[in-house]
């Protein structure tokens, strides 16, 4: 509660293409990490990926990516077309 006596609203996810733009696009599709995009990569996978950043890869927090907001980005990604545009391994 806030002191003026109202919950804070928590904020509205952002769409799974923004969250790819701002956080996953940074080194996927750019020569620093695989491509993703157009891999048919599984929901569950993706998710665990994310949240326990194997390999080289960083981990990210539910206060950076939310749940809610992961769910939508593993179904978007495992539903997406390849970018000709990314490059990478």
């Amino acid at each position: 509660m806030t002191c003026s006596g109202f919950a804070s609203a928590a904020p509205a996810p952002r769409p799974p293409e923004t969250v790819y733009a701002k956080t996953c696009g940074y080194c996927h599709g750019q020569h620093v990490a695989p491509i993703i995009r157009g891999r048919g990569l599984p929901v569950d996978v993706i998710e665990q990926y994310v949240r326990t950043g194997p390999r080289s890869m960083v981990a990210f927090r539910p206060t950076e990516i939310s749940d809610a907001e992961l769910k939508a980005l593993a179904k978007w990604l495992n539903a997406s077309k390849a970018d000709p545009k990314e490059k990478g391994e």
